[in-house]
């Protein structure tokens, strides 16, 4: 029986980005189900009393830009450390992703135009317009996608996302979730696709 990943995230994280690939080799490897979560990431900061990136200290930020220069690196990417349109009001971004999981569709392929958009390309995604384009050129329908994003019922589960991430226990993006048990950052990944391949029972706080 193949694994689930609940997969929490939102489009304006670097480190989903950084392991968008990475994740999916293994949602291809091992025939991993996939419920995509993108999820209030701002709200999530603030829920769990972490300070958001201009608020941190600066020996904070400064790490924070070695470590996207590692893993730049280790994942043979290319991409630029302070996009000229990042950060910026990703929302839209988000709820076009639960409207295409919602209308059938993976989103894999749009979050991967999107986040080459933002990081490699510079893009300016507080555009509908790029947006759409980015659905687009994804083989999705990007303006029923933006149009469906602005409903009551894409933002209920936008809602519901973050709070059942919160329920479980979870604080940071991205997020990988397989029976309960918490693999944060991209940086985990070896470790899901360990938990998925073996088939182990899922590790707790507890012991």
């Amino acid at each position: 029986m193949a694994a689930t990943v609940d997969y929490y995230f939102s489009i304006v994280s670097p480190w989903a980005y950084i392991g968008h690939d990475a994740f999916h080799d293994v949602v291809k490897n091992h025939g991993v189900d996939v419920s995509y979560k993108p999820m209030a990431l701002l709200e999530v900061f603030d829920t769990r009393g972490t300070p958001r990136l201009p608020d941190r200290p600066q020996e904070r930020k400064d790490y924070r830009m070695l470590e996207l220069q590692r893993w730049r690196d280790k994942r043979g990417l290319s991409f630029n450390l302070q996009p000229a349109h990042w950060p910026f009001p990703f929302q839209t971004a988000d709820r076009m992703i639960i409207a295409a999981v919602e209308a059938g569709h993976s989103p894999a392929d749009f979050m991967r135009t999107v986040f080459k958009g933002i990081w490699e390309e510079q893009k300016n995604y507080a555009e509908d317009a790029e947006l759409v384009a980015a659905a687009d050129a994804a083989g999705l329908p990007g303006a029923e996608l933006l149009a469906a994003a602005g409903s009551d019922a894409v933002g209920e589960i936008y809602d519901a996302n973050t709070k059942g991430f919160m329920t479980i226990g979870g604080f940071g993006a991205p997020s990988y979730v397989v029976d309960g048990e918490i693999f944060w950052g991209q940086d985990r990944i070896d470790l899901l696709e360990d938990a998925v391949s073996s088939g182990r029972a899922p590790f707790s706080a507890a012991g």
